[in-house]
């Protein structure tokens, strides 16, 4: 340390004798204290030298970090580099504490903090909470204790991880209402805080300049302006290096107001500053210190002030681009060369294009906004300095800390402002802009989410005009010359969207900054009087205004897809839409009129300026669309707002009809561009030319780009002339040369096969345009419901979903989420909740809302989903949809077309608008289709004709108040439609018969060869055309004429010179059209006869039409016509038929007129020839779906049969009762289908077939507990889960105690495993052949398909039901004969057949197939061990002391057994009181297991003395020899044993089959064993009084007739027995824990004692319905015992029920009961001597184990989120990335975490193989999902937490508050219990164990 201090101090300061610096801490606490005793004084100059002296020396920059940085002279500087900044920290605590203990002095400071404001600051991925009930500002935000402080009940908030980090605002009144303050922060006044003591700060006022000062010089050294831009490995070091410095500084921030105040003083004030900094003086290093500040003033192209004369006069400043003074005015050093040359990159006319277009207000004024900074207190520098090294997390800390103090909040927000520039110039140079742009964020948004604060710096410090002009000058760095229209002369330029400035989104938090100011009504307000700054503004949009332009691509596709588009889209949403969504949310009202009038003549401007730099007349050009005009959508919202809100006259707003000309022409080529996508004209440009197509429909981009364009084509439309309109609509569509009566015709720009789509397009746009009222008069609840009603209609929807495909104000600052609370209310009168159900295949539903009956009766509206569908299927979606409403609701039995919905009434602004349904040239349009389409004309669809008829019904809608034939004054003679149509009324044109038609037809049309004939032998042509020929029509020329006509009239008024008429190229592609002639055609039809034949012909039958009003005339008067009509073609043509005939009395008659003249079929031939064709398909198609019908029906019965035949194999009993009438036994083999080759047939030695079984690890049993109160998952650090009241731990516990005292070959015969880690096996019920499924295997091996599973592994799905399985069981081949053999009752004595058990068992292997001859079938048979051994792992099969003991396997084969009889027991609810073969029983293959365990267990003969059952049945004499071998640990006594294990062991150990009357024998036997336990267990759990008592009880009844099945006789007489030893002597304290409080009754003995033996019972019967196919009774849970005895022939059939019943009368003792117990006690005995404690433990076997369950979960996620996401990992102390919690035991782990891996498994995956064998269910807390590990496998199951709507919320996206969901829990847990994940859940994947 010495060494250290001594060269902190440095050469040149001689002032070193003053302070004794070499003396330890308590020096410096001295000092402390004499300085501030010294400054307390009055005259206190001598010790304010003295400090300055000392901090010269202490805080000192040259030495220390050099050192660091250096290296070499690190070495010498002793205590290493670290050493002298801690002993700096230590000097500055000591100093600021004034000798005191630094922590006594921050409590002391604390005292004084009056907090008012929360202010914590955070960083990115903290988890906060916003409320929108309480905010103010949409950005406000909470941190979760505040949140949970306060009351938001009913609230609308959610939960989020922060991504850029941020501070709460609780006590912030500015930015959130005071309701919503936490406790803490809702005392306001600060008054009830003392006055800080002058003396306690006044150490840090005088030692905290130096401290900063000190930290400056620091950043000024680290930062070396090198040749190239400095390295972050650099800039990192010197940041690590200063982390102590900076984390000291925060924790001042922390001590409250006080010392924040002291910190503004030191941080603001100019004085300081000046002196420290101004690098005048004598010291080298502080003159050093100031030559590296300004060089990086320099070099980041910044002047300081005093040079301004320097650099800034170089260039002449007003006129040139300020681009090029900002790249030249820095240091001539190198940045300024790399700035210069990124100009010179692009060629040199882009250059002077660029220049020509940059228009800047004033140079001079941006000229000092980019370009100066002047520094004038530490704050200034600070920030710079933190800027320049790219926002370290720790800095941006603590400046924001700072914030609560407001006279800091102002002065750093202007500090802010001032290095506006600054920041966007180092964010474009930043190699990490995400990280940046996130930081830049986390500040600006704390500063300009305040409305006072952004009022106050707008005014003070040009912050609009900061913002937009950084904006630009960004955005300017990345222009392009535009190629839209005029390639070579374009003046206009775009931005380019490939550039990484829009690419990565860099632009990001300046919009996103200026989005926020302009939310504040007061700067809004300034923003729109600012004529300069809307100037500049609507330059800043137009360098969008057309960018990423596609070009068609004709003739190859293009190699490079790029994916620019959505960099394009993202930049018009955010840096264009949002900010006018801002603006416009705040012209509301007619007072702010003068604002929209300003937008709107700005922006005309800039459009006027656009179309000129552009070239633009008045044909776009071909083969070329962008999505992007911001411009025109500009204008567009407004005009909407102004006639919406203000009140404005439209007409006021709008230019001059040339002007509309060029405003309709772009967005109407998207409109055509949209359909030429969708009809695949643009495949070649490839998928990304669909994905624009999808995104600007999209639900997020919807209404910031289609609904502006389509409303500007409306007003377009509305004051156009409509003839001129109708016409370039279908020309843009390419659709003209269709338009003809021809039936041949030749399209110059189209394919044929595009044509219909194509029209359809044009014919649905006019649809669209005609009916959509979005923003011609609907009110904003209108608009919410008919969207939520499309977006319903095609497709359920769950709220999210919804609130998401809604398109809302896209300005998320303007605060209001979609009308949140008109939305709910609106949702609830739309539609139905359909809460979430389960579907069996395990899929899980979510809460979805579907629309109501009367929604789909009245307000389906097919044109709201047509323009909404971002899918094409979508729209079919909803059709279908309808149509099977209509159906099921009775109200339309066939294929519906879409309804025609009644429109809301236009707002009068926009009247002309159905000016476009009564023009010539419409109904031309009509007239020519509906002819055609009666003319079977190719191209022409359905929904042609749909639309047609939905224009035609539009227009009687909507028909013109005056019939006046107006127009024909103007026209003059040339107007060629007038000789189709006299007027331009809908209604009375429907009547116009149309005689002859002049058509222009290819040489070779049919037409030309009739006319020709005709004209010769009718009168001269001449005479034709007078009698009224309609003239050739040619849309495009009309559309010419109109053009000219408009511009003439505009420019002779405004007396210009005469523009030379526009003649367009010729226009047919040269040579490919073949020539036309005209021809004259005879049609003599109107509208209405060709709508009335239309009729027969969609009816199919003459005559079909009737007018209806000839039989019922009030049809006319008052029509009922409904709003809403459902119905087909024909439906719709009745319609309209009625609707123009009540419109006008000559309609009507000329109706019944046709009607009356029986219509021949128009040409006959023709159409019959077509509908022969048709009719004969449909009869194909019909023939041909009978086929199938019958093929599929033959397909599903046989698949019905062998499904059958497959499941009933192994229930013999289906095959047995037909044998049981005849007397000799007839041997019928068991007959196996193979699911591989199909073949039937028995199992064989030679050729054996197998069940296919899935083989799994369980330790479900494991987890059974004792008592019934659920285990809850902890939610604090109290409450904890103790696994040792398991099931597993108990039997550990009982088993290890056992080997502790006993002989270990006998201990293994005593228990059972597998509690933990059994294998449970399970089949689907298929079997195959084993060489079957070994060639099925191979064939697997070799697929290259990549499975689910591991073939390796031996896994597979079974072939027939798709399972997952991974081995065969064989089927042991033999005769059911068994099934008939225990029919006849024996009569064989009880002894005899103990006899015959005891023999069997003695031979070894009496089995048929002899172990010694390899068959196949015993191959197969070990095969199937080795895979059972092999499921689970070793430490669950080894319990033996001595490694590999045959004992083991022998203990772990019953065992297995053990384990599948208890989990089929659990299955069945843990009791057998439903009886009957439950499903459990269909595919259960335990008859099969059993087979493979017995051969298994042959091979290890027990020793026949060892042999528990003689043990059982004999009196064994010489009892002491056996025990006499005291050297040897002797064997387990028999009434410590397991009796269900014995039971299993017995059987297993008897040649199969088994007979009926043995496995009868062994259980009675083994049930007296189980009593004389139960009474011994019972006698233990007594008191001692208990005891006496009915020890004296039953010796009275000791030699009554039935003394061997009374109770109390057997309890006495055990008691008396065990009392011989000590087993009840050591009464006293740990005998109470013992004793149950209860006072035995005779009844409750006998409940305890069946209790104690019911679980032997149930595995026996199960045993017994297993092996000879037994019915279970059922019965109720009171007599579950008794029937269960009666069932296993316990009970004497002859048992009388009516006195109660008691188990002892169960009994049937081999030999004397009293003799044979004494047996069983004096084993005991021997042992309780010596361990009267273990002894008791043992008898008391606890067997009423609960079902198992996982652990209970709380009924708010919030509550498992708060407490886990923040807890550390035990194992790693770190709080883990993605934290998750076992739900089975409750244990905390990390996923993924590297940090707890051991040997190559992470922790997920270890805890599931130790929990749960290898199968894990985790709750992963940061996403509310659950997902299962089973194996080598891993799949998401799914949320059990579900929000108020019945979603889930993967990731907590959306934060709502999620409930448990029980049924989903349920479905969970019993998917656990019935070991199905395998099977339930489908999408499984491998974890390579990093979970």
């Amino acid at each position: 340390m010495a060494a250290a201090a001594a060269a902190a101090v440095g050469g040149p300061q001689p002032a070193q004798s003053e302070v004794p610096e070499q003396g330890p801490a308590l020096d410096k606490a001295a000092t402390a204290a004499h300085l501030k005793a010294a400054l307390s004084r009055p005259d206190n100059r001598a010790g304010a030298e003295e400090l300055q002296a000392l901090l010269e020396r202490v805080l000192n920059a040259e030495r220390p970090l050099a050192g660091a940085a250096g290296g070499e002279e690190a070495a010498g500087g002793g205590g290493g580099p670290g050493a002298a900044e801690e002993d700096a920290l230590e000097w500055c605590k000591c100093l600021l504490a004034g000798g005191g203990g630094y922590d006594e002095f921050c409590a002391a400071v604390r005292a004084y903090d009056p907090a008012a404001l929360c202010g914590l600051v955070w960083t990115a991925n903290f988890v906060a909470y916003r409320c929108r009930t309480c905010g103010i500002s949409p950005c406000m935000s909470l941190c979760a204790e505040c949140f949970h402080q306060g009351d938001h009940t009913g609230h609308d908030f959610n939960m989020f991880r922060s991504q850029a980090g941020g501070a709460c605002d609780c006590g912030d009144s500015n930015v959130m209402r005071e309701s919503g303050f936490c406790r803490r922060h809702q005392i306001k006044s600060s008054s009830n805080i003392p006055c800080v003591p002058k003396d306690l700060l006044m150490m840090s006022e005088f030692v905290l300049p130096r401290f900063i000062f000190c930290l400056i010089q620091y950043l000024r050294e680290g930062y070396n302006e090198p040749a190239d831009v400095p390295s972050e490995k650099d800039l990192n070091k010197v940041l690590q290096l200063l982390e102590p410095q900076i984390s000291f500084l925060e924790d001042l921030t922390k001590m409250g107001g006080a010392m924040r105040s002291v910190l503004t003083q030191v941080l603001t004030n100019q004085q300081n500053y000046k002196d420290l900094t101004s690098g005048l003086g004598e010291n080298a290093c502080a003159k050093k210190s100031h030559e590296k500040y300004l060089i990086a003033l320099k070099s980041s192209g910044l002047t300081y002030p005093e040079d301004k004369l320097v650099y800034g006069m170089q260039e002449p400043s007003a006129g040139t681009s300020t681009l090029l003074v900002q790249g030249l005015a820095g240091a001539p050093g190198a940045l300024g060369q790399v700035e210069s040359s990124d100009e010179e990159d692009q060629d040199g006319s882009q250059g002077l294009g660029k220049r020509k277009r940059v228009k800047l207000s004033s140079g001079t004024k941006d000229q000092s906004i980019m370009d100066v900074l002047k520094h004038k207190s530490f704050l200034e520098e600070l920030l710079f300095w933190t800027i320049k090294y790219e926002f370290p997390q720790k800095m941006v800390t603590f400046l924001l800390n700072m914030l609560p103090d407001q006279e800091y909040k102002v002065a750093f927000t202007k500090t802010f402002v001032q290095h506006y520039a600054f920041i966007m110039k180092t964010l474009k140079k930043s190699h990490e802009s995400d990280t940046m742009s996130n930081r830049i964020v986390h500040i600006s948004v704390q500063l300009f989410s305040n409305e006072e604060l952004a009022r106050q710096v707008t005014e003070e410090c040009q912050l609009l005009d900061i913002m937009v002009t950084v904006l630009l000058y960004m955005m300017e760095s990345c222009l392009i010359k535009s190629e839209l229209q005029d390639e070579e002369n374009s003046l206009h330029v775009v931005v380019n969207c490939g550039e990484a400035l829009l690419k990565n989104n860099t632009y990001w938090p300046l919009v996103s900054d200026f989005i926020n100011i302009l939310s504040h009504q007061s700067v809004a307000k300034r923003f729109l009087e600012d004529h300069g700054l809307l100037v500049t503004w609507m330059n800043f949009v137009s360098f969008f205004q057309g960018m990423n332009l596609n070009k068609r691509e004709l003739n190859e596709h293009v190699e490079f897809e790029s994916q620019t588009y959505y960099a394009a889209f993202a930049a018009e949403l955010e840096a264009c839409a949002q900010p006018m969504w801002g603006l416009l949310s705040h012209c509301k009202v007619r007072e702010t009129q003068e604002y929209t009038r300003n937008v709107v003549r700005y922006c005309l401007e800039a459009l006027q300026d656009w179309f000129d730099a552009i070239n633009f007349v008045d044909e776009p050009a071909p083969n070329q669309v962008t999505f992007h005009l911001p411009l025109h959508r500009y204008y567009a919202m407004f005009l909407s707002k102004a006639v919406k809100c203000q009140e404005l006259d439209l007409d006021s707003l709008l230019p001059d009809q040339e002007m509309l000309m060029k405003l309709m022409i772009h967005p109407l080529q998207i409109q055509a561009s949209l359909a030429e996508i969708h009809s695949n004209m643009w495949v070649r440009n490839g998928l990304q030319i669909k994905g624009q197509a999808m995104t600007y429909v999209q639900s997020h981009f919807c209404n910031s780009m289609i609904d502006p364009d389509i409303y500007l084509l409306q007003v377009c439309a509305s004051r156009l002339d409509p003839d001129y309109f109708i016409s370039s609509v279908f020309e843009r569509f390419k659709v003209v040369d269709l338009l003809t009566m021809a039936s041949q015709h030749h399209n110059t720009v189209l394919d044929v096969e595009h044509e219909r789509s194509m029209l359809e397009g044009a014919l649905t746009f006019l649809v669209i345009l005609l009916s959509l009222r979005l923003h011609l008069g609907m009110s904003d609840d209108e608009i919410l419901r008919a969207e939520m009603v499309a977006q319903l209609c095609m497709n359920d929807r769950t709220h999210s979903s919804l609130l998401d495909l809604i398109p809302e104000n896209p300005n998320p600052k303007s605060g209001i989420i979609p009308g949140s609370y008109s939305f709910e209310s609106v949702l609830s009168t739309v539609a139905d909740f359909k809460a979430p159900v389960f579907e069996p295949g395990g899929s899980m539903q979510q809460g979805m809302y579907t629309p109501k009956a009367e929604v789909w009766d009245q307000e389906f509206d097919p044109v709201m989903v047509i323009l909404r569908t971002v899918y094409r299927r979508d729209v079919q979606s909803a059709m279908d949809r309808y149509t099977a409403f209509l159906k099921q609701s009775g109200k339309f039995p066939g294929n519906p077309w879409p309804p025609y919905k009644k429109r809301t009434s236009l707002h009068p602004s926009y009247k002309g608008l159905m000016r476009l349904l009564h023009c010539k040239t419409l109904h031309i349009v009509l007239f020519t289709l509906l002819y055609k389409i009666l003319m079977d004309h190719q191209n022409l669809s359905e929904h042609v004709l749909c639309m047609v008829l939905y224009l035609i019904e539009l227009g009687l809608e909507n028909s013109a108040e005056d019939d006046s034939e107006e127009e024909v004054s103007m026209g003059g003679p040339e107007r060629c439609h007038d000789s189709w149509f006299p007027g331009s009324n809908l209604v009375s044109n429907m009547r116009h018969f149309i005689n002859y038609v002049r058509v222009r037809v290819p040489e070779t049309a049919p037409e030309l060869k009739r006319d020709s004939l005709a004209g010769t032998s009718s009168d001269d042509l001449g005479s034709l055309q007078n009698s009224g020929t309609a003239q050739v029509f040619s849309l495009v020329a009309e559309r010419r004429k109109k053009f000219q006509e408009i511009i003439n009239r505009s420019s002779s008024e405004a007396n210009q010179v005469i523009r030379p008429p526009y003649t367009p190229k010729k226009w047919s592609a040269p040579g490919s059209a073949p020539p036309l002639t005209t021809a004259i055609l005879e049609i003599k039809e109107s509208i209405l006869s060709l709508l009335i034949k239309l009729h027969h012909k969609l009816s199919g039958k003459q005559n079909s039409y009737y007018p209806p009003w000839l039989d019922d005339i009030e049809v006319l008067i008052q029509p009922e016509i409904p709003k809403y009509n459902h119905g087909d073609g024909i439906t719709a043509v009745e319609r309209i038929l009625l609707k123009s005939a009540m419109q006008s009395r000559m309609n009507k008659r000329i109706i019944e007129e046709i009607c009356r003249k029986v219509t021949p079929p128009v040409p006959p031939k023709k159409i019959t020839a077509a509908e022969k064709k048709t009719l004969d398909k449909e009869e194909r198609r019909q023939k041909a779906r009978e086929r199938q019908q019958k093929l599929l029906a033959e397909f599903a019965s046989r698949q019905k049969s062998f499904m059958e035949t497959a499941m009933d194999v192994e229930s013999p009993e289906n095959e047995s009762p037909m044998e049981i009438a005849t007397a000799e036994p007839q041997v019928s083999e068991a007959v196996y289908d193979c699911v591989i080759c199909g073949q039937s047939g028995p199992s064989s030695e030679d050729r054996p077939a197998g069940l296919v079984v899935l083989l799994q690890a369980s330790s479900v049993l494991g987890q059974c507990r004792d008592n019934t109160e659920p285990k809850k998952l902890p939610i604090s650090e109290e409450e904890q889960i103790y696994p040792w009241d398991t099931c597993a731990a108990v039997h550990d516990v009982r088993l290890s105690l056992l080997q502790r005292y006993f002989k270990d070959s006998s201990c293994l015969l005593a228990v059972s495993i597998g509690w933990e880690g059994g294998v449970y096996v399970q089949t689907c019920g298929h079997t195959l052949h084993i060489d079957c499924h070994k060639s099925y295997m191979e064939s697997l091996r070799n697929d290259q398909v990549l499975q689910g599973f591991s073939v390796d592994k031996g896994e597979f799905t079974c072939p027939l039901c798709r399972q997952f399985a991974n081995s065969v069981l064989p089927c042991y081949p033999g005769s059911n004969v068994e099934s008939n053999l225990w029919q006849r009752p024996s009569n064989k004595s009880t002894q005899d057949l103990i006899k015959e058990v005891e023999e069997l068992q003695g031979r070894p292997g009496a089995f048929p197939v002899s172990i010694s001859s390899e068959t196949n079938l015993s191959k197969e048979m070990e095969s199937v061990m080795k895979d059972i051994k092999n499921t689970t792992q070793k430490k669950y099969r080894d319990y033996s002391k001595t490694p590999g003991s045959p004992d083991n396997d022998f203990l772990f084969m019953y065992s297995v057994a053990r384990t599948n009889l208890e989990l089929e027991l659990i299955h069945r609810g843990g009791s057998l009181c439903s009886g009957g073969a439950s499903t459990a029983g269909k595919r259960s293959c335990l008859n099969q297991l059993f087979h493979v365990l017995a051969l298994h267990m042959r091979l290890y003969t027990i020793d026949s003395e060892y042999n528990p059952w003689k043990k059982l049945t004999q009196l064994i004499e010489d009892m002491n020899s056996q025990l006499g071998n005291e050297e040897q640990q002797p064997e387990v006594p028999i009434l410590y044993h397991d009796v269900t294990s014995l039971l299993l062991i017995q059987i297993l150990l008897m040649p199969q089959p088994l007979r009926k009357e043995h496995f009868s024998c062994i259980v009675k036997v083994l049930f007296t064993l189980l009593y004389t336990q139960a009474l011994a267990a019972l006698s233990v759990k007594g008191s001692e009084e208990d005891r006496s008592a009915w020890k004296h009880a039953g010796a009275l009844r000791k030699n009554t007739c039935d003394a061997e099945k009374s109770c109390e006789v057997l309890l006495s007489f055990v008691i008396s027995e065990l009392s011989k030893g000590k087993l009840y002597c050591e009464e006293g304290t740990q005998e109470c824990a013992m004793v149950s409080p209860i006072a035995w009754s005779p009844e409750s003995m006998e409940k305890y004692i069946q209790a104690f033996c019911l679980p032997f019972l149930r595995i026996s019967s199960l045993l017994q319905h297993h092996l000879f196919g037994e019915d279970l009774p059922s019965c109720q849970e009171e007599e579950e015992f008794s029937v269960l005895a009666s069932c296993l022939g316990l009970l004497p059939a002859f048992y009388q029920t009516d006195h109660p019943f008691l188990s002892a009368s169960c009994l049937d003792w081999p030999v004397t009961a009293l003799d044979i117990i004494t047996q069983w006690c004096s084993e005991i005995r021997s042992f309780t001597e010596r361990h009267a404690e273990q002894g008791k433990a043992l008898l008391i076997q606890e067997s009423r184990w609960k079902l198992p369950h996982l652990l209970q979960l709380p009924e708010n996620y919030n509550t498992i989120f708060q407490y886990y996401h923040r807890k550390t990992c035990s194992v790693c102390t770190k709080v883990p990335k993605d934290p998750a919690v076992c739900l089975v035991c409750g244990t905390f782990v990390c996923l993924k975490g590297l940090c707890c891996k051991q040997q190559s498994y992470c922790e997920c995956v270890l805890h599931s193989q130790n929990c749960g064998a290898g199968t894990g269910i985790f709750l992963l807390i940061n996403a509310s999902v659950i997902i299962i590990i089973r194996g080598h496998r891993f799949c998401l199951w799914g949320s059990v937490y579900l929000d108020a709507h019945g979603e889930e919320d993967r990731d907590l996206r959306r934060g709502k508050p999620l409930y448990i969901c029980e049924e989903r829990y349920r479905v969970l847990e019993q998917q656990w219990i019935a070991h199905t994940f395998d099977h339930i859940n489908k999408r499984w994947g491998p974890h390579y164990n990093g979970l």
